[in-house]
């Protein structure tokens, strides 16, 4: 291959790899045109690969050439790659870039569980009539939840079918199925009058489903004092029904039997949503239950040593679960524990 030749390749390779890398528009079609102007294949190898039978005389001098163009090349791939990564670092800058005085995204807010406010709303209805709130241990002792609440051996509720028991010889110690034994414990320690609340967990041997669980909220209440009658039981669970469930429901007291208390009777509700007229909620019947309550057996009161001739009470006890359930229209008892954020979510900002 003559002299003339050798350049004019040399030329040729050289002009058509700036236009190569010329044409490139990123970093990707970059690397495409490297490899076609400098790959073993590309022109400028090839031509490079003729200089073996170019005359030693001219082989030095043409080398010099090809190194030149080589290096040329080299520089045009690095000023476009350094171009594409001055473009490509702008374009994230704008992408990626923060206006710090930008307000911050809030994170997400919770909420007060329903079954806490529930305990909240009807404990705040009695604290303004003037209870406290009393609390006692969940591990109780049949003394206090059986013997002490008129319930005798053959009571169904002393089974161990229905109760949950720890030490069933000598004395029987149990998980506590009602909150009854802390209005017992509290008139032990305190002479009347007394007006206390008592929320606590309760736990009964009751088979899960939408309405029941074995374990579960309870408020129980108690009144002593002198002169207490029925007409003030009935006025103070009045008052409190209609803070709850709405001030122009109409409530209404049905006899009942509790072996504790003597009347007995349970609490009924207007349906909140039919008026009377019957729902689903209701069971077509236009009234809900809502809780049980009585005046105090004269029992418990000798059982603490108080006269039942000098003082009388009533006593009354609801489960939490159906209060929220009945206030915010719950279908299954089941969703209240389970934890699911979706259902927690419905009660934000809202109240019982």
């Amino acid at each position: 291959m003559s002299d003339a030749e050798m350049r004019q390749n040399l030329e040729r390779a050289r002009r058509e790899g700036l236009e190569a890398i010329d044409a490139a528009t990123d970093m990707a079609s970059l690397e495409d045109a490297r490899i076609k102007v400098l790959g073993r294949k590309a022109p400028l190898s090839r031509a490079r690969s003729g200089l073996r039978d170019v005359p030693e005389e001219q082989r030095r001098e043409l080398g010099r050439v090809a190194n030149d163009v080589t290096a040329e090349i080299n520089r045009a791939i690095a000023a476009k790659e350094k171009t594409f990564m001055a473009t490509e670092t702008a374009e994230r800058w704008e992408r990626e870039a923060i206006d710090v005085t930008l307000p911050g995204e809030a994170p997400p807010i919770a909420t007060v569980h329903p079954l806490t406010k529930t305990i909240w709303d009807i404990v705040d209805v009695f604290v303004g009539l003037g209870y406290r709130v009393a609390e006692g241990p969940e591990v109780e002792l049949s003394t206090y939840i059986f013997d002490a609440l008129n319930m005798p051996p053959s009571h169904p509720a002393r089974s161990s079918q229905a109760t949950f028991f720890i030490k069933s010889s000598g004395e029987e110690v149990l998980l506590r199925s009602e909150t009854s034994p802390v209005q017992i414990r509290t008139m032990e320690s305190q002479e009347p009058p007394v007006y206390v609340v008592c929320p606590g967990r309760v736990y009964r041997r009751d088979t899960q489903d939408a309405t029941h669980l074995s374990g579960f909220m309870q408020i129980e209440g108690l009144a002593v004092d002198e002169g207490v009658t029925m007409a003030d039981l009935k006025g103070s669970l009045e008052h409190f029904a209609r803070e709850i469930f709405g001030r122009s429901l109409e409530v209404r007291l049905r006899p009942h039997f509790f072996p504790f208390t003597e009347p007995s009777a349970e609490l009924d509700v207007l349906c909140f949503k039919c008026r009377g007229s019957g729902c689903r909620m209701c069971k077509q019947e236009g009234w809900i239950e809502v809780l049980g309550c009585g005046m105090v057996d004269p029992h418990l009161l000798e059982w603490v040593g108080y006269d039942p001739a000098r003082y009388s009470g009533f006593a009354f006890g609801m489960g939490v679960e159906r209060i929220c359930m009945l206030a915010h229209g719950v279908s299954d008892i089941r969703m209240l524990w389970d934890n699911d954020v979706r259902v927690l979510d419905q009660f934000k900002g809202g109240a019982t």
